[in-house]
């Protein structure tokens, strides 16, 4: 059975009669692109998700339809559906609204699903650990130690000079400025109890309105 699915601005056809009437669905954070868990869907299974909203599943061992949160309350918030290049399997992004693994975990291995900013998050990690590991032969300790007053201070002074290498034609001296700033930006943050991270999430919610 062939099951028509709208997919940008042109008709796919989601092929069902593969394996037995079910395809696989990989569900993916919609936000940051985390793999969150993999369930199967038959036809009514895909129907009922697009009707409501909600990821649907179709349960190989109850054979019945279950959706995801029923139970626990961490509904799966449909965003989109994408078939692959044979149509049948499916990538379905959704917003998590808690836990996908019944053991409580973010995902189904167990990973904390958090924005991933590759270097970015491992530069965030040792800043973290200069707050609560002091050493005397870190320059970023020793900011930390000097209060809240003489972080902002210096983010204010990086982006002064960001913006005065801004005016020049140099590109090496403006990306250093520019790196310096964002280095005690993270910095400013994590003296406030915050990560980048919980910028970034003010900024998708802006964008949803």
């Amino acid at each position: 059975m062939e099951f028509p699915f709208e997919f940008k601005n042109r008709e796919m056809k989601i092929n069902f009669d593969k394996q037995t009437g079910l395809v696989p669905a990989i569900i993916q954070d919609a936000q940051n692109k985390t793999v969150l868990m993999l369930g199967y869907m038959n036809q009514e299974a895909l129907q009922k998700t697009l009707d409501t909203k909600l990821v649907t599943f179709y349960s190989r061992s109850r054979k019945e339809l279950w959706t995801k949160g029923e139970t626990s309350g961490n509904f799966l918030q449909l965003v989109g559906i994408r078939p692959d290049c044979d149509a049948d399997t499916l990538l379905v992004q959704a917003n998590p609204t808690g836990p996908v693994c019944h053991l409580g975990t973010d995902t189904c291995w167990g990973e904390d699903n958090r924005l991933q900013c590759g270097f970015l998050n491992r530069l965030e990690d040792i800043i973290t650990d200069r707050k609560t590991n002091p050493s005397e032969k870190s320059y970023t300790s020793a900011l930390f130690k000097k209060g809240i007053n003489k972080v902002a201070q210096k983010v204010g002074e990086e982006a002064v000079e960001l913006v005065i290498e801004a005016k020049d034609q140099n590109d090496g001296l403006f990306l250093n400025e520019a790196a310096d700033l964002l280095f005690h930006y993270l910095i400013l943050l994590q003296a406030k109890d915050f990560r980048f991270r919980d910028v970034l999430e003010i900024l998708r919610l802006r964008n949803n309105k």
